[in-house]
Protein backbone atom coordinates (compact mmCIF):
# COMPACT_ATOMS: atom_id res chain seq x y z
CA UNK A 1 0.00 0.00 0.00
CA UNK A 2 1.40 3.37 -1.07
CA UNK A 3 0.34 5.10 2.17
CA UNK A 4 2.82 3.09 4.25
CA UNK A 5 5.73 4.25 2.07
CA UNK A 6 4.61 7.86 2.23
CA UNK A 7 7.04 10.34 3.74
CA UNK A 8 5.13 12.63 6.09
CA UNK A 9 5.33 16.36 5.47
CA UNK A 10 7.78 18.33 7.63
CA UNK A 11 6.40 18.60 11.18
CA UNK A 12 7.28 22.25 11.67
CA UNK A 13 5.67 23.90 8.64
CA UNK A 14 5.09 27.62 9.33
CA UNK A 15 1.52 27.40 7.94
CA UNK A 16 -1.59 25.22 7.96
CA UNK A 17 -2.65 23.32 4.82
CA UNK A 18 -6.38 23.80 4.25
CA UNK A 19 -7.15 21.92 1.02
CA UNK A 20 -6.75 18.78 -0.97
CA UNK A 21 -4.40 18.87 -3.96
CA UNK A 22 -5.50 21.60 -6.40
CA UNK A 23 -2.82 20.98 -9.01
CA UNK A 24 -0.30 18.28 -9.68
CA UNK A 25 2.80 17.54 -11.72
CA UNK A 26 4.97 14.46 -11.85
CA UNK A 27 6.84 15.26 -8.66
CA UNK A 28 4.97 18.16 -7.03
CA UNK A 29 1.53 19.02 -5.77
CA UNK A 30 -0.07 22.37 -4.98
CA UNK A 31 -2.32 22.97 -1.99
CA UNK A 32 -3.83 25.98 -0.26
CA UNK A 33 -2.54 27.15 3.12
CA UNK A 34 -3.00 29.88 5.73
CA UNK A 35 -0.70 31.25 8.46
CA UNK A 36 -0.62 29.14 11.65
CA UNK A 37 -2.42 31.76 13.74
CA UNK A 38 -4.91 33.20 11.21
CA UNK A 39 -7.49 32.19 8.62
CA UNK A 40 -6.12 34.59 6.01
CA UNK A 41 -4.41 35.40 3.77
CA UNK A 42 -4.90 32.21 1.78
CA UNK A 43 -1.81 31.37 -0.28
CA UNK A 44 -0.64 28.47 -2.44
CA UNK A 45 2.12 26.03 -1.46
CA UNK A 46 3.98 23.91 -3.98
CA UNK A 47 5.24 20.72 -2.30
CA UNK A 48 8.11 18.99 -4.07
CA UNK A 49 9.10 15.46 -3.04
CA UNK A 50 12.84 15.73 -3.70
CA UNK A 51 13.51 11.99 -3.94
CA UNK A 52 10.68 11.52 -6.44
CA UNK A 53 11.77 14.54 -8.45
CA UNK A 54 15.31 13.27 -8.87
CA UNK A 55 14.48 9.58 -9.30
CA UNK A 56 11.22 9.62 -11.30
CA UNK A 57 10.93 13.17 -12.60
CA UNK A 58 14.34 13.22 -14.32
CA UNK A 59 15.05 16.52 -12.60
CA UNK A 60 18.15 17.36 -10.58
CA UNK A 61 18.38 18.83 -7.10
CA UNK A 62 20.09 21.80 -8.80
CA UNK A 63 17.02 22.38 -11.02
CA UNK A 64 14.72 22.41 -7.98
CA UNK A 65 16.97 24.99 -6.31
CA UNK A 66 16.99 26.94 -9.59
CA UNK A 67 13.17 27.17 -9.70
CA UNK A 68 13.15 28.56 -6.15
CA UNK A 69 15.88 31.15 -6.77
CA UNK A 70 14.47 32.28 -10.15
CA UNK A 71 10.91 32.65 -8.84
CA UNK A 72 12.13 34.71 -5.87
CA UNK A 73 14.12 36.84 -8.35
CA UNK A 74 11.13 37.68 -10.58
CA UNK A 75 8.08 37.30 -8.29
CA UNK A 76 7.43 41.02 -7.68
CA UNK A 77 5.29 42.15 -10.63
CA UNK A 78 1.49 42.58 -10.86
CA UNK A 79 1.29 39.98 -13.68
CA UNK A 80 3.55 37.36 -12.09
CA UNK A 81 2.53 35.06 -9.21
CA UNK A 82 4.17 36.62 -6.16
CA UNK A 83 6.85 34.62 -4.36
CA UNK A 84 6.62 34.52 -0.55
CA UNK A 85 8.96 32.00 1.07
CA UNK A 86 10.56 28.59 0.82
CA UNK A 87 11.86 25.88 3.12
CA UNK A 88 12.97 22.24 3.07
CA UNK A 89 13.80 19.20 5.12
CA UNK A 90 15.55 15.99 4.10
CA UNK A 91 12.56 14.82 2.00
CA UNK A 92 10.50 17.85 1.00
CA UNK A 93 10.98 21.29 -0.49
CA UNK A 94 8.08 23.75 -0.24
CA UNK A 95 7.50 27.07 -2.00
CA UNK A 96 4.83 29.47 -0.66
CA UNK A 97 3.38 31.87 -3.23
CA UNK A 98 0.37 33.99 -4.12
CA UNK A 99 -2.85 32.05 -4.68
CA UNK A 100 -4.50 32.96 -8.02
CA UNK A 101 -8.09 33.10 -6.81
CA UNK A 102 -9.49 33.60 -10.34
CA UNK A 103 -8.24 30.20 -11.52
CA UNK A 104 -7.18 29.31 -15.07
CA UNK A 105 -7.76 32.18 -17.49
CA UNK A 106 -8.48 29.69 -20.29
CA UNK A 107 -11.13 27.85 -18.25
CA UNK A 108 -13.33 30.89 -18.98
CA UNK A 109 -12.65 30.93 -22.72
CA UNK A 110 -14.77 28.93 -25.14
CA UNK A 111 -12.81 26.33 -27.09
CA UNK A 112 -12.90 27.00 -30.86
CA UNK A 113 -14.46 30.44 -30.27
CA UNK A 114 -12.07 32.60 -28.26
CA UNK A 115 -12.81 36.08 -26.86
CA UNK A 116 -13.47 39.53 -28.35
CA UNK A 117 -10.55 41.62 -29.63
CA UNK A 118 -10.71 43.97 -26.64
CA UNK A 119 -10.53 41.13 -24.10
CA UNK A 120 -7.75 39.40 -26.08
CA UNK A 121 -5.81 42.67 -26.08
CA UNK A 122 -6.20 43.15 -22.29
CA UNK A 123 -4.75 39.72 -21.54
CA UNK A 124 -2.10 39.94 -24.25
CA UNK A 125 -1.01 43.33 -22.85
CA UNK A 126 -0.72 41.83 -19.34
CA UNK A 127 1.09 38.73 -20.68
CA UNK A 128 3.69 40.90 -22.45
CA UNK A 129 3.99 43.02 -19.31
CA UNK A 130 4.76 39.95 -17.14
CA UNK A 131 7.09 38.24 -19.63
CA UNK A 132 9.05 41.42 -20.48
CA UNK A 133 9.56 42.02 -16.74
CA UNK A 134 11.00 38.49 -16.39
CA UNK A 135 13.27 39.09 -19.38
CA UNK A 136 14.45 42.41 -17.91
CA UNK A 137 15.72 40.34 -14.97
CA UNK A 138 17.54 37.97 -17.37
CA UNK A 139 15.00 35.13 -16.88
CA UNK A 140 13.01 33.30 -19.60
CA UNK A 141 9.92 31.20 -18.73
CA UNK A 142 10.26 28.57 -21.54
CA UNK A 143 6.86 27.01 -20.80
CA UNK A 144 4.25 29.65 -21.63
CA UNK A 145 0.89 27.95 -22.25
CA UNK A 146 -2.71 28.21 -20.95
CA UNK A 147 -2.20 26.03 -17.85
CA UNK A 148 0.46 28.44 -16.63
CA UNK A 149 -1.66 31.57 -17.17
CA UNK A 150 -3.88 32.23 -14.15
CA UNK A 151 -6.06 35.10 -12.91
CA UNK A 152 -6.43 37.10 -9.71
CA UNK A 153 -9.89 37.50 -8.16
CA UNK A 154 -10.01 40.90 -9.91
CA UNK A 155 -9.48 39.24 -13.30
CA UNK A 156 -5.85 40.31 -13.86
CA UNK A 157 -3.44 37.88 -15.53
CA UNK A 158 -0.83 36.06 -13.41
CA UNK A 159 2.08 34.05 -14.85
CA UNK A 160 2.81 30.85 -12.95
CA UNK A 161 5.04 27.75 -12.81
CA UNK A 162 8.71 28.54 -13.19
CA UNK A 163 9.92 24.93 -13.15
CA UNK A 164 11.33 25.30 -16.69
CA UNK A 165 12.59 28.88 -16.32
CA UNK A 166 16.23 29.65 -17.02
CA UNK A 167 18.66 32.54 -16.57
CA UNK A 168 19.63 33.56 -20.12
CA UNK A 169 21.54 36.70 -19.16
CA UNK A 170 23.68 37.45 -16.13
CA UNK A 171 26.05 40.42 -15.72
CA UNK A 172 25.72 41.13 -19.47
CA UNK A 173 26.77 37.57 -20.35
CA UNK A 174 24.22 35.74 -22.52
CA UNK A 175 23.68 31.99 -22.44
CA UNK A 176 21.97 29.72 -24.99
CA UNK A 177 19.76 26.75 -23.99
CA UNK A 178 19.87 23.10 -24.98
CA UNK A 179 16.98 21.77 -22.87
CA UNK A 180 13.98 20.48 -24.76
CA UNK A 181 10.93 21.73 -22.88
CA UNK A 182 7.49 23.21 -23.39
CA UNK A 183 4.18 21.95 -24.74
CA UNK A 184 4.01 20.95 -28.45
CA UNK A 185 1.33 23.43 -29.66
CA UNK A 186 3.04 26.40 -27.93
CA UNK A 187 6.71 25.57 -28.39
CA UNK A 188 8.94 27.36 -30.93
CA UNK A 189 10.27 25.22 -33.82
CA UNK A 190 13.94 25.73 -32.89
CA UNK A 191 13.38 24.05 -29.50
CA UNK A 192 12.59 20.81 -31.33
CA UNK A 193 15.90 20.98 -33.17
CA UNK A 194 18.00 21.56 -30.03
CA UNK A 195 20.44 18.91 -28.92
CA UNK A 196 21.17 17.73 -32.48
CA UNK A 197 24.81 17.69 -33.56
CA UNK A 198 25.68 19.64 -36.75
CA UNK A 199 27.38 17.38 -39.31
CA UNK A 200 29.78 20.05 -40.54
CA UNK A 201 30.77 21.82 -37.31
CA UNK A 202 30.14 18.99 -34.82
CA UNK A 203 28.46 21.54 -32.53
CA UNK A 204 25.23 20.93 -30.60
CA UNK A 205 22.23 23.03 -31.71
CA UNK A 206 21.16 25.60 -29.12
CA UNK A 207 18.41 28.20 -28.91
CA UNK A 208 17.78 31.62 -27.35
CA UNK A 209 15.35 31.09 -24.47
CA UNK A 210 13.98 34.64 -24.58
CA UNK A 211 13.07 34.35 -28.30
CA UNK A 212 11.23 31.09 -27.56
CA UNK A 213 9.03 33.03 -25.09
CA UNK A 214 8.15 35.62 -27.77
CA UNK A 215 6.96 32.81 -30.08
CA UNK A 216 4.84 31.25 -27.31
CA UNK A 217 3.24 34.64 -26.51
CA UNK A 218 2.23 34.81 -30.18
CA UNK A 219 0.57 31.37 -30.01
CA UNK A 220 -1.25 32.40 -26.80
CA UNK A 221 -2.59 35.52 -28.57
CA UNK A 222 -3.75 33.34 -31.48
CA UNK A 223 -5.60 31.07 -29.01
CA UNK A 224 -7.23 34.04 -27.26
CA UNK A 225 -8.60 35.24 -30.60
CA UNK A 226 -9.86 31.93 -32.04
CA UNK A 227 -10.01 29.42 -29.15
CA UNK A 228 -7.62 26.98 -30.83
CA UNK A 229 -3.91 26.61 -31.54
CA UNK A 230 -2.64 27.12 -35.11
CA UNK A 231 -1.17 23.57 -35.16
CA UNK A 232 -0.58 20.59 -32.87
CA UNK A 233 3.20 20.95 -33.11
CA UNK A 234 5.59 23.01 -35.27
CA UNK A 235 7.11 20.04 -37.13
CA UNK A 236 6.94 18.33 -40.53
CA UNK A 237 4.14 16.17 -39.05
CA UNK A 238 1.79 19.16 -39.19
CA UNK A 239 0.49 20.32 -42.59
CA UNK A 240 -0.78 23.55 -40.97
CA UNK A 241 2.72 24.41 -39.77
CA UNK A 242 4.33 23.37 -43.05
CA UNK A 243 1.98 25.64 -44.96
CA UNK A 244 2.60 28.54 -42.56
CA UNK A 245 6.33 28.07 -43.16
CA UNK A 246 6.03 27.81 -46.97
CA UNK A 247 3.74 30.83 -47.34
CA UNK A 248 5.76 32.99 -44.96
CA UNK A 249 2.93 33.21 -42.44
CA UNK A 250 0.14 33.64 -44.99
CA UNK A 251 -1.65 30.39 -44.29
CA UNK A 252 -4.90 29.50 -46.06
CA UNK A 253 -6.09 27.55 -42.99
CA UNK A 254 -9.57 28.82 -42.01
CA UNK A 255 -8.43 29.57 -38.44
CA UNK A 256 -6.11 32.32 -39.71
CA UNK A 257 -9.01 33.92 -41.57
CA UNK A 258 -10.65 34.60 -38.21
CA UNK A 259 -7.68 36.66 -36.96
CA UNK A 260 -8.43 40.43 -37.16
CA UNK A 261 -6.46 41.99 -40.03
CA UNK A 262 -4.49 44.33 -37.72
CA UNK A 263 -3.35 41.47 -35.52
CA UNK A 264 -2.01 39.35 -38.40
CA UNK A 265 1.24 41.26 -38.89
CA UNK A 266 1.82 41.28 -35.13
CA UNK A 267 1.44 37.48 -35.00
CA UNK A 268 3.71 36.97 -38.03
CA UNK A 269 6.34 39.20 -36.41
CA UNK A 270 6.27 37.27 -33.13
CA UNK A 271 6.03 33.88 -34.82
CA UNK A 272 8.79 34.37 -37.37
CA UNK A 273 10.39 30.99 -38.11
CA UNK A 274 13.77 32.73 -38.03
CA UNK A 275 14.38 33.50 -34.30
CA UNK A 276 16.70 36.45 -34.96
CA UNK A 277 13.97 38.18 -37.04
CA UNK A 278 11.28 37.81 -34.35
CA UNK A 279 9.75 40.97 -32.90
CA UNK A 280 11.38 42.44 -29.81
CA UNK A 281 9.22 43.80 -26.96
CA UNK A 282 9.85 47.32 -28.32
CA UNK A 283 8.43 46.29 -31.74
CA UNK A 284 5.45 44.58 -30.11
CA UNK A 285 4.70 47.71 -28.07
CA UNK A 286 4.83 49.92 -31.16
CA UNK A 287 2.49 47.73 -33.18
CA UNK A 288 -0.87 49.36 -34.05
CA UNK A 289 -2.87 46.38 -32.75
CA UNK A 290 -1.07 46.62 -29.39
CA UNK A 291 -1.56 50.40 -29.13
CA UNK A 292 -5.22 50.45 -30.31
CA UNK A 293 -7.69 52.07 -27.92
CA UNK A 294 -9.36 49.67 -25.52
CA UNK A 295 -12.22 50.54 -23.16
CA UNK A 296 -11.14 47.80 -20.72
CA UNK A 297 -7.49 48.83 -20.37
CA UNK A 298 -6.24 51.57 -18.02
CA UNK A 299 -2.99 53.44 -18.67
CA UNK A 300 -1.25 51.35 -15.99
CA UNK A 301 -2.24 48.06 -17.67
CA UNK A 302 -4.96 47.18 -15.13
CA UNK A 303 -8.58 46.37 -16.03
CA UNK A 304 -10.84 49.47 -15.97
CA UNK A 305 -14.34 47.95 -16.07
CA UNK A 306 -14.00 44.48 -14.54
CA UNK A 307 -17.75 43.70 -14.30
CA UNK A 308 -18.38 44.57 -17.93
CA UNK A 309 -15.29 42.63 -19.04
CA UNK A 310 -16.36 39.56 -17.02
CA UNK A 311 -19.87 39.72 -18.51
CA UNK A 312 -18.53 40.02 -22.07
CA UNK A 313 -16.11 37.16 -21.44
CA UNK A 314 -18.88 34.77 -20.40
CA UNK A 315 -21.15 35.57 -23.33
CA UNK A 316 -19.11 33.23 -25.55
CA UNK A 317 -19.25 30.25 -23.15
CA UNK A 318 -21.99 28.06 -24.57
CA UNK A 319 -23.02 24.44 -24.86
CA UNK A 320 -25.26 23.79 -27.85
CA UNK A 321 -27.59 20.88 -27.04
CA UNK A 322 -28.76 20.68 -30.66
CA UNK A 323 -25.30 19.33 -31.60
CA UNK A 324 -24.83 15.62 -32.17
CA UNK A 325 -22.83 13.99 -29.36
CA UNK A 326 -19.36 12.81 -30.44
CA UNK A 327 -18.98 9.15 -31.25
CA UNK A 328 -15.44 8.90 -29.94
CA UNK A 329 -12.73 11.11 -28.60
CA UNK A 330 -10.01 9.91 -30.93
CA UNK A 331 -11.53 8.02 -33.83
CA UNK A 332 -8.36 7.09 -35.66
CA UNK A 333 -6.50 5.08 -33.05
CA UNK A 334 -8.71 5.40 -30.04
CA UNK A 335 -8.05 2.03 -28.46
CA UNK A 336 -4.31 2.22 -28.65
CA UNK A 337 -4.22 5.77 -27.26
CA UNK A 338 -6.62 4.99 -24.47
CA UNK A 339 -4.39 2.22 -23.24
CA UNK A 340 -1.03 3.89 -23.88
CA UNK A 341 -1.68 7.37 -22.68
CA UNK A 342 1.56 7.95 -20.89
CA UNK A 343 3.86 6.04 -23.19
CA UNK A 344 6.81 7.77 -24.84
CA UNK A 345 4.60 8.79 -27.77
CA UNK A 346 5.92 12.31 -28.04
CA UNK A 347 9.22 13.89 -28.86
CA UNK A 348 8.77 16.58 -26.21
CA UNK A 349 8.55 16.05 -22.53
CA UNK A 350 5.65 17.98 -21.10
CA UNK A 351 6.58 20.44 -18.36
CA UNK A 352 6.92 17.79 -15.71
CA UNK A 353 7.56 14.37 -17.18
CA UNK A 354 4.76 11.98 -16.35
CA UNK A 355 5.45 9.24 -13.84
CA UNK A 356 3.00 6.70 -12.50
CA UNK A 357 2.45 8.38 -9.15
CA UNK A 358 -0.37 6.87 -7.15
CA UNK A 359 -2.90 9.56 -6.17
CA UNK A 360 -2.56 8.54 -2.53
CA UNK A 361 0.91 10.05 -2.50
CA UNK A 362 -0.38 13.59 -2.40
CA UNK A 363 -3.85 13.21 -0.88
CA UNK A 364 -2.57 12.54 2.61
CA UNK A 365 -4.96 14.91 4.37
CA UNK A 366 -8.38 13.49 3.57
CA UNK A 367 -10.77 16.35 4.25
CA UNK A 368 -14.26 16.02 5.69
CA UNK A 369 -17.18 15.96 3.29
CA UNK A 370 -17.89 19.65 3.66
CA UNK A 371 -14.60 20.67 2.10
CA UNK A 372 -14.44 17.81 -0.36
CA UNK A 373 -15.95 19.98 -3.02
CA UNK A 374 -12.88 21.20 -4.83
CA UNK A 375 -12.80 23.12 -8.06
CA UNK A 376 -9.80 22.97 -10.34
CA UNK A 377 -8.27 26.07 -8.87
CA UNK A 378 -9.87 26.52 -5.51
CA UNK A 379 -11.41 23.96 -3.20
CA UNK A 380 -14.48 25.36 -1.52
CA UNK A 381 -17.29 23.99 0.55
CA UNK A 382 -20.29 23.43 -1.68
CA UNK A 383 -22.88 24.85 0.65
CA UNK A 384 -20.81 27.93 1.42
CA UNK A 385 -19.69 29.21 -1.87
CA UNK A 386 -20.43 27.56 -5.17
CA UNK A 387 -23.94 28.98 -5.35
CA UNK A 388 -25.00 32.61 -4.97
CA UNK A 389 -25.04 33.51 -1.27
CA UNK A 390 -28.85 33.79 -1.19
CA UNK A 391 -29.41 30.47 -2.98
CA UNK A 392 -29.59 28.04 -0.10
CA UNK A 393 -31.82 30.30 1.99
CA UNK A 394 -33.99 31.27 -0.95
CA UNK A 395 -37.57 30.11 -1.05
CA UNK A 396 -37.05 29.54 -4.74
CA UNK A 397 -33.78 27.66 -5.05
CA UNK A 398 -34.11 27.33 -8.82
CA UNK A 399 -34.41 31.08 -9.39
CA UNK A 400 -31.19 31.51 -7.45
CA UNK A 401 -29.54 28.67 -9.34
CA UNK A 402 -30.40 30.33 -12.66
CA UNK A 403 -28.18 33.23 -11.55
CA UNK A 404 -25.19 30.99 -10.78
CA UNK A 405 -22.63 32.23 -13.36
CA UNK A 406 -21.70 28.80 -14.73
CA UNK A 407 -25.38 28.06 -15.50
CA UNK A 408 -25.45 30.66 -18.29
CA UNK A 409 -23.54 28.30 -20.63
CA UNK A 410 -26.55 25.92 -20.71
CA UNK A 411 -29.13 28.60 -21.42
CA UNK A 412 -30.95 28.81 -24.77
CA UNK A 413 -30.24 32.54 -24.65
CA UNK A 414 -26.49 32.75 -24.02
CA UNK A 415 -25.22 35.54 -21.83
CA UNK A 416 -25.15 36.45 -18.18
CA UNK A 417 -28.57 37.05 -16.55
CA UNK A 418 -29.25 40.79 -16.22
CA UNK A 419 -30.15 40.38 -12.53
CA UNK A 420 -26.65 39.01 -11.88
CA UNK A 421 -24.84 41.87 -13.64
CA UNK A 422 -26.99 44.42 -11.84
CA UNK A 423 -26.12 42.91 -8.46
CA UNK A 424 -22.44 42.23 -9.21
CA UNK A 425 -19.94 44.47 -7.45
CA UNK A 426 -16.64 42.97 -8.59
CA UNK A 427 -15.12 40.70 -11.24
CA UNK A 428 -15.45 37.52 -9.19
CA UNK A 429 -19.23 37.96 -8.74
CA UNK A 430 -19.54 37.12 -12.45
CA UNK A 431 -16.41 35.02 -12.97
CA UNK A 432 -16.08 33.15 -9.65
CA UNK A 433 -13.02 31.17 -8.61
CA UNK A 434 -14.57 27.77 -9.23
CA UNK A 435 -14.30 26.16 -12.62
CA UNK A 436 -16.99 26.46 -15.30
CA UNK A 437 -16.67 22.80 -16.20
CA UNK A 438 -19.66 21.69 -14.14
CA UNK A 439 -23.39 21.04 -14.38
CA UNK A 440 -26.39 20.17 -12.19
CA UNK A 441 -28.68 17.17 -12.58
CA UNK A 442 -32.10 16.00 -11.37
CA UNK A 443 -31.31 12.33 -11.99
CA UNK A 444 -31.06 9.69 -9.25
CA UNK A 445 -27.37 9.29 -8.23
CA UNK A 446 -26.96 5.69 -9.41
CA UNK A 447 -28.40 6.51 -12.83
CA UNK A 448 -26.31 9.64 -13.31
CA UNK A 449 -23.04 7.88 -12.38
CA UNK A 450 -23.93 5.11 -14.86
CA UNK A 451 -24.66 7.73 -17.54
CA UNK A 452 -21.28 9.41 -16.91
CA UNK A 453 -19.49 6.03 -17.06
CA UNK A 454 -21.21 5.21 -20.37
CA UNK A 455 -20.20 8.60 -21.79
CA UNK A 456 -16.55 8.05 -20.80
CA UNK A 457 -16.62 4.56 -22.32
CA UNK A 458 -18.05 6.07 -25.51
CA UNK A 459 -15.10 8.52 -25.59
CA UNK A 460 -12.57 5.69 -25.11
CA UNK A 461 -11.52 7.04 -21.72
CA UNK A 462 -10.11 4.14 -19.67
CA UNK A 463 -12.28 3.33 -16.64
CA UNK A 464 -11.32 1.23 -13.61
CA UNK A 465 -12.46 -2.40 -13.87
CA UNK A 466 -14.87 -1.99 -10.93
CA UNK A 467 -17.82 0.40 -11.48
CA UNK A 468 -17.45 3.77 -9.70
CA UNK A 469 -18.55 3.64 -6.05
CA UNK A 470 -21.86 5.44 -5.37
CA UNK A 471 -22.14 6.64 -1.77
CA UNK A 472 -25.30 7.53 0.14
CA UNK A 473 -24.12 10.75 1.83
CA UNK A 474 -23.43 14.28 0.52
CA UNK A 475 -20.60 13.03 -1.66
CA UNK A 476 -21.97 10.61 -4.25
CA UNK A 477 -18.99 9.58 -6.37
CA UNK A 478 -15.49 10.38 -7.62
CA UNK A 479 -14.51 9.19 -11.10
CA UNK A 480 -10.79 9.49 -11.85
CA UNK A 481 -9.83 10.59 -15.37
CA UNK A 482 -6.48 9.68 -16.93
CA UNK A 483 -6.61 10.11 -20.67
CA UNK A 484 -4.88 11.95 -23.50
CA UNK A 485 -6.26 14.87 -25.48
CA UNK A 486 -6.35 14.86 -29.27
CA UNK A 487 -2.71 15.97 -29.34
CA UNK A 488 -1.69 12.94 -27.23
CA UNK A 489 -0.89 15.18 -24.25
CA UNK A 490 -1.90 14.00 -20.77
CA UNK A 491 -5.30 15.09 -19.46
CA UNK A 492 -5.85 14.10 -15.84
CA UNK A 493 -8.49 15.00 -13.30
CA UNK A 494 -11.65 13.87 -11.51
CA UNK A 495 -15.39 14.05 -11.98
CA UNK A 496 -16.96 14.74 -8.56
CA UNK A 497 -20.67 14.19 -7.97
CA UNK A 498 -22.18 15.83 -4.86
CA UNK A 499 -25.70 16.26 -3.46
CA UNK A 500 -27.60 19.43 -2.69
CA UNK A 501 -30.60 19.03 -0.40
CA UNK A 502 -33.40 21.33 -1.46
CA UNK A 503 -36.61 22.49 0.23
CA UNK A 504 -39.44 19.91 0.26
CA UNK A 505 -36.92 17.06 0.40
CA UNK A 506 -35.92 17.44 -3.25
CA UNK A 507 -32.35 16.63 -4.30
CA UNK A 508 -30.13 18.08 -6.96
CA UNK A 509 -26.73 16.69 -7.95
CA UNK A 510 -23.76 18.85 -8.83
CA UNK A 511 -21.19 17.35 -11.22
CA UNK A 512 -17.78 19.02 -11.26
CA UNK A 513 -14.93 18.26 -13.65
CA UNK A 514 -11.73 19.03 -11.74
CA UNK A 515 -8.60 19.28 -13.91
CA UNK A 516 -5.33 18.30 -12.23
CA UNK A 517 -3.10 18.28 -15.29
CA UNK A 518 -3.49 19.31 -18.91
CA UNK A 519 -4.54 22.13 -21.22
CA UNK A 520 -7.65 23.98 -19.90
CA UNK A 521 -9.13 24.35 -23.43
CA UNK A 522 -8.72 20.62 -24.03
CA UNK A 523 -10.35 19.93 -20.64
CA UNK A 524 -13.27 22.14 -21.68
CA UNK A 525 -13.60 20.24 -24.99
CA UNK A 526 -13.63 16.99 -23.01
CA UNK A 527 -16.26 18.38 -20.60
CA UNK A 528 -18.50 19.48 -23.50
CA UNK A 529 -18.32 16.04 -25.13
CA UNK A 530 -19.38 14.36 -21.87
CA UNK A 531 -22.19 16.91 -21.36
CA UNK A 532 -23.58 16.27 -24.86
CA UNK A 533 -23.53 12.51 -24.22
CA UNK A 534 -25.32 13.09 -20.89
CA UNK A 535 -27.66 15.83 -22.10
CA UNK A 536 -30.83 14.13 -20.84
CA UNK A 537 -29.38 14.29 -17.33
CA UNK A 538 -28.33 17.97 -17.42
CA UNK A 539 -30.49 20.51 -15.58
CA UNK A 540 -31.14 23.54 -17.83
CA UNK A 541 -32.17 26.91 -16.40
CA UNK A 542 -35.28 27.19 -18.62
CA UNK A 543 -36.47 23.65 -17.82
Amino acid sequence: MMQSQLDPLPADLPFRIISKTIGRGAYASIKKAVPLDASEPVFAVKLIHKGYAVKQGRISAKQIAMEVSLHSHIGQHPNVIEWFATGEDRVWRWIAMEFAAGGDLFDKIEADVGVTEDIAQVYFYQLISGVSFMHSKGVAHRDLKPENILMSDKGNLKLADFGMATMFEYKNQRKLSTTMCGSPPYVAPEVLACGRVHRSSGEVTKYSAELVDIWSCGVVLFVLLVGNTPWDEPTSQSWEFQEYKKTNGRSSDSLWERIPADALSLLRGMMNIEPSKRFSFAQIRQHPWYTRRNRFLAADGQITDPINLATKMLENLRIDFSQQPPSSQRPSQQHQDAMDIDGPSHKISSTQPETPINDVLFDWERPGLRSLAISSTQPISRLDATLPPHATQSTNFFDALAEEPSMSQFSQTPGVPLTLTQRAQRFKDIVPAHSFTRFFSHMPPQLLVQMLSDALHNLSVPLPSAPPYVGQGDHVSTIKIRTADERKQGLHGEILVDKYYLPESQELLEVRFVKLKGDPLEWRRFFKKVVLLCKDGVYKPEA
